[in-house]
């Protein structure tokens, strides 16, 4: 394809295509859900706090159980490790040294609500936890939990959750196969020892093959470790430790497999629907209207015309300029070319002309007597003078086709005042003269300065100026008294060099004057029937 002027000066740098933005855009739209599945940490960290709450309650409604039991047998405080801490100092806290204590909050002295507090993003995740170490349980204790045994049992296998209870001294009284052994050195249950609550995360002992889909998750990868201290007569009388792995969002979204499979026809269709509303409303008739450029750029007439379908208010505004502006091209064009072939014709006639009787002068010229070549000279010396006022019509009437307006404004009587004394007809303002019109008083002078001049040409005597206000355009009519203009020519007096007193010096480029300066100011001029002479009806916009 030709390199053309504009495709030159916008350039060769490299531009996306329209389908490849849509594509891309649609790609986006598409892998946004399945990125999402990538950076679901707020969504996991949920899992774990709920995760961590669910413990806390159950190991609260253990450590109730305990505590009774505790009373109920009649243990020393001597027996009993450490002193509660005071409500208004106790804290809710995770065993990562970096974390920040939960205060006590001022609430009802006969509540002790402990929140939730573990953090993927930000707690540190400890290592598996220690093995416990062997140890001697105390034996009144021991008997407590052996009562108690068959209740934790019963209560993991619903919630699936791993229950150890232990005395005050972190030594196993319940709990499976880690009954006589110590958790002492445990950093939570430590922690549950001295009168406070303790949550961790740490990593979890799989027990069978982590399945490859769950590896985006770090939640499989880790366990909740929760130790409640149990409180009988404000000493530390044992721990509820309890853990359980948190809910896996791969798992969770498994189990809502059938929700996630309708959002994800959802999200397909609703892209597809946007990429089908693109190409029709977009893609499409920007191709289309692109089409009909290149074939309006080879010269097909037949492709300015409306496109059959717009898609959008825009771009139907884009298509109607873009083709306001091929049409008035091919009009200037065609314009062009006319003027072109009558600007040919009216100065070859001249030419034609001057170079016959110069050749005569110059073969012939010393046989002929003074008379002969006085009339051959006379000849050239008008002609020449048709040819520069042919070229001064043409350079007036390239100005007036540029001229753009001024802004400035001016009246009928200001126009007439510019204008020198006509002796050879009288002009008068019959109404309006005081209308003030967006055009300047040059201007203004030029298009009546012609029209005057023809009608004193045409035998005019008088000429009379009428104007009048209508929703924002004056309505201008211009009369004479002249001969009038003949049935047959009415049709062509606008025509650039087209004049019946060619013989007297007429142009025929006046009124082209006249009607391109008009036209630059939004005004119009046409010839009206009217009972006697000539009329000219103006048409321009007012102040």
């Amino acid at each position: 394809m030709r390199l053309t002027t504009s495709r030159k000066w916008i350039g060769r740098k490299w531009r996306p295509r329209l389908a490849t933005v849509v594509v891309a855009i649609l790609i986006m739209v598409m892998a946004l859900p399945l990125v999402g599945l990538f950076f679901f940490r707020l969504y996991e960290n949920q899992l774990i706090r709920q995760t961590e709450a669910e413990l806390i309650a159950q190991g609260a409604a253990i450590a109730a159980i305990y505590a009774q039991d505790v009373r109920d047998a009649g243990i020393p405080q001597e027996k009993l490790g450490a002193a509660m801490p005071q409500a208004n100092a106790s804290a809710s806290r995770s065993v990562d040294p970096g974390r920040s204590v939960d205060p006590g909050r001022s609430i009802d002295p006969g509540y002790r609500p402990i929140e939730p507090r573990l953090d993927l993003a930000s707690d540190y995740v400890l290592p598996t936890r220690p093995a416990a170490v062997a140890a001697t349980a105390d034996p009144v204790f021991a008997a407590i939990g052996a009562r108690l045994s068959g209740i934790l049992d019963a209560t993991q296998k619903t919630t699936l959750a791993g229950f150890r209870l232990l005395d005050p001294r972190g030594v196993v009284i319940a709990g499976r196969n880690e009954v006589g052994l110590s958790l002492a050195d445990v950093e939570e249950v430590r922690e549950a020892l001295t009168g406070r609550h303790a949550s961790a995360l740490r990593l979890r002992i799989p027990d069978q093959p982590t399945p490859p889909l769950y590896s985006v998750s770090r939640g499989t990868k880790v366990r909740v470790f929760v130790a409640l201290p149990v409180a009988v007569d404000g000493r530390v009388a044992g721990v509820v430790y309890v853990s359980r792995t948190p809910n896996n969002i791969v798992k969770h979204l498994y189990g809502e497999r059938g929700k996630v499979t309708l959002a994800a026809i959802a999200i397909l269709g609703g892209t597809l629907l946007i990429g089908l509303v693109f190409l029709r409303t977009v893609s499409r008739p920007i191709y289309a209207l692109i089409d009909r450029t290149q074939r309006i750029a080879a010269g097909d007439r037949d492709a300015i015309r409306p496109l059959d379908h717009h898609g959008t208010y825009e771009m139907a505004e884009l298509s109607a300029a873009f083709l306001d502006m091929a049409e008035k091209l091919q009009a200037r064009s065609d314009s062009i070319q006319t003027f072109a072939t009558h600007v040919s014709h009216e100065l070859k006639s001249p030419l034609t002309a001057i170079q016959g009787a110069a050749e005569l002068l110059r073969d012939s010229g010393s046989a002929m007597d003074d008379a002969e070549r006085r009339r051959f000279s006379n000849n050239i010396v008008t002609d020449a003078g048709r040819l520069n006022l042919l070229v001064r019509r043409l350079l007036e009437l390239a100005r007036a086709e540029n001229r753009a307006p001024s802004g400035e404004t001016t009246s009928i009587g200001a126009v007439l005042a510019l204008l020198p004394i006509d002796n050879r007809l009288a002009v008068r303002v019959e109404a309006g003269g005081d209308l003030t019109l967006r055009i300047s008083a040059e201007n203004g002078a030029i298009v009546l300065a012609n029209l005057i001049d023809n009608s004193a040409r045409h035998g005019a005597t008088q000429v009379s100026v009428t104007a009048a206000n209508a929703e924002g355009r004056a309505t201008i009519l211009v009369d004479d008294d002249g001969a009038g203009i003949s049935p047959s020519n009415r049709t062509r007096i606008f025509e650039p060099f087209f004049t019946t007193r060619r013989d007297s010096g007429g142009t025929g480029m006046g009124l082209g004057i006249v009607l391109a300066l008009l036209k630059a100011h939004d005004g119009t001029i046409r010839l009206v029937d009217s009972e006697r002479g000539t009329r000219f009806e103006i048409n321009l916009p007012v102040v």
